[in-house]
């Protein structure tokens, strides 16, 4: 026999039972079964972090949607004005260290002469 072949009765080797789906009552039971049997449920009561039966404040809802939609325009528009001022800068800074001049246009207001 090979040495590779692995025998029946190896302890690498381990088969799952599924329980089929319909056969011992719902869901709900089979999680009161193995809750009673573990000594309780995994995670105590959840209630305190539900909705609750409060009305849904439709108005305060938009408000607040409308607060976040201007907040995420605001920081695109700021985005978008730094990144043409980077490269602004930049277009200057290589012009200037390249050895040219008048990289940068001034704009000085004509003086009127009397």
């Amino acid at each position: 026999m090979n040495s590779n072949s692995t025998e029946p009765g190896d302890d690498d080797h381990r088969v799952l039972r599924f329980r089929p789906r319909g056969t011992s009552g719902s869901a709900q039971e089979w999680r009161a079964k193995r809750d009673t049997a573990a000594g309780g449920p995994p995670v105590e009561n959840l209630a305190k972090y539900e909705g609750g039966e409060r009305d849904d404040d439709y108005r305060h809802r938009m408000m607040v949607n409308l607060a976040a939609l201007l907040f995420t325009l605001l920081l695109a528009t700021a985005g978008a004005w730094l990144a043409v001022k980077i490269a602004d800068m930049r277009k200057n800074q290589d012009c200037v260290l390249s050895g040219r001049r008048n990289c940068a246009p001034i704009a000085v207001q004509p003086t009127e002469r009397p």
